[in-house]
């Protein structure tokens, strides 16, 4: 199947404007698209609103979050260990702190453009890990903030949802409350190789 084939329309501002984990399901298999590079969404995380205690909106509005307030449908683009460009897609109505993060993705199109950026890793290495996704799309911080449901720029499309989805725990959030540390709020493509950590993942 041709990649033509298996992206769809702009995703609409009302698709975002629900609970992170209900939009984060709903996003494996979408497609996001900047200039020729072309992905297809294989892992995420939701980071719900009020209680998640590993949510960066935890402590009120910052510089840095202020995107992730909302409206629904935006980027929120932040800066992790000063390197890595970490691309989240803003959730729930406006004034409620949500977002998903966009954690491993496969490549559609644009390969030569997605190695040249990530320094030619190959297979997995490419796309699976959500600093190595927002490599991939070129994106920095200054992309935070940027409508996903407008042609050209930063898109978001439907895609080919996967047959079956993985769950388990989120990654890398050793300071959140036990609970929210083991919640199931990390979906996966099953069967996908385009997977970042597959320690702790089990079938819906």
């Amino acid at each position: 199947m041709s990649a033509e084939a298996q992206v769809g329309g702009l995703l609409p501002p009302s698709f975002y404007d629900r609970d992170a984990l209900e939009v984060a399901a709903a996003l494996l298999g979408a497609v996001i698209r900047r200039g020729p590079v072309v992905l297809r969404i294989t892992e995420v995380e939701a980071y719900r609103w009020p209680d998640d205690s590993a949510n960066h909106c935890r402590s009120g509005r910052t510089a840095r979050n202020a995107p992730m307030w909302g409206p629904p449908g935006h980027a929120y683009v932040y800066l992790c260990y000063g390197i890595h460009s970490m691309l989240n897609l803003v959730t729930g109505p406006e004034g409620h702190g949500a977002a998903v993060l966009i954690r491993a993705c496969a490549p559609l199109e644009g390969l030569e453009t997605i190695q040249a950026r990530r320094g030619k890793a190959k297979g997995p290495a490419l796309l699976a890990g959500p600093g190595r996704v927002g490599a991939a799309l070129g994106l920095d911080t200054g992309w935070s903030g940027h409508p996903l449901f407008t042609e050209g720029g930063l898109e978001v499309r439907a895609g080919r949802p996967p047959e079956a989805v993985l769950a388990g725990p989120r990654v890398g959030i050793d300071y959140a409350e036990p609970a929210h540390r083991d919640a199931p709020w990390r979906l996966a493509a099953a069967g996908s190789r385009w997977v970042s950590q597959r320690r702790g993942l089990d079938r819906r």
